[in-house]
């Protein structure tokens, strides 16, 4: 989770800091949101974190898209394989 006291920070603290922040960044994981003209305008974060996010982000489409499917299942919404298959044969 963000802590709104360390990990907001203007752009250019950052930039005249960057070696502090990526060292925060790999110790703790987490990202750094970046204000320019006091408004949030950019994240950074380490690239271990952010494949981390990657992977957890998959996953839960992973996930979604079983779920859906088992939906459909129970909907009646699917053809047989057998069926499908041989009707992308009649087609061609």
């Amino acid at each position: 989770m963000l802590d709104l006291s360390k990990d907001i920070d203007s752009l250019s603290n950052f930039k005249r800091n960057t070696a502090r922040y990526v060292g925060r960044m790999k110790k703790t994981g987490k990202p750094v949101v970046l204000t320019i003209n006091g408004k949030a305008e950019l994240v950074v974060q380490d690239a271990a974190s952010y494949q981390r996010l990657l992977d957890v982000t998959e996953r839960i489409e992973s996930l979604d898209f079983l779920r859906q499917s088992m939906e459909d299942v129970d909907a009646g919404r699917t053809t047989p394989m057998r069926e499908a298959i041989e009707s992308l044969g009649k087609k061609r």
